[in-house]
């Protein structure tokens, strides 16, 4: 697992490619915001499953599997468990390395039990 800390005016996308530099999934799974070409050619070079539902206004729709896609949920429940601790979720901390430090003894601690 790997956790980074961006902007809040950041896209999500814009950190996907080097995150993905750092780990080795077998599939990525995200939501539609993370439908470009540009992602999706990288993910199939490295032989990695792309399970990303197409946006609706793409020319050419592509196949998804949508019962891998389900799995999603356990990401999303995860980050609604991390935003149960209140330091995480007013962000108090000014500094990136602190507040990315915090992110991680709370995943710890949910990943814990």
């Amino acid at each position: 697992m790997e956790l980074d800390i961006t902007p809040g005016q950041d896209a999500d996308i814009t950190q996907a490619e080097p995150i993905l530099e750092k780990i080795n999934p077998d599939a990525f799974l995200a939501d539609k915001a993370y439908d470009a070409d540009r992602l999706i050619d990288r993910l199939k070079e490295r032989g990695i499953t792309v399970v990303i539902p197409p946006k609706r206004n793409r020319t050419t729709q592509r196949e998804t599997d949508f019962a891998l896609y389900r799995e999603r949920n356990l990401v999303e429940r995860f980050f609604n468990k991390l935003k149960q601790f209140r330091a995480i979720a007013t962000r108090y901390d000014k500094l990136k390395s602190t507040f990315l430090a915090a992110v991680q003894f709370a995943s710890i601690i949910i990943l814990l039990n």
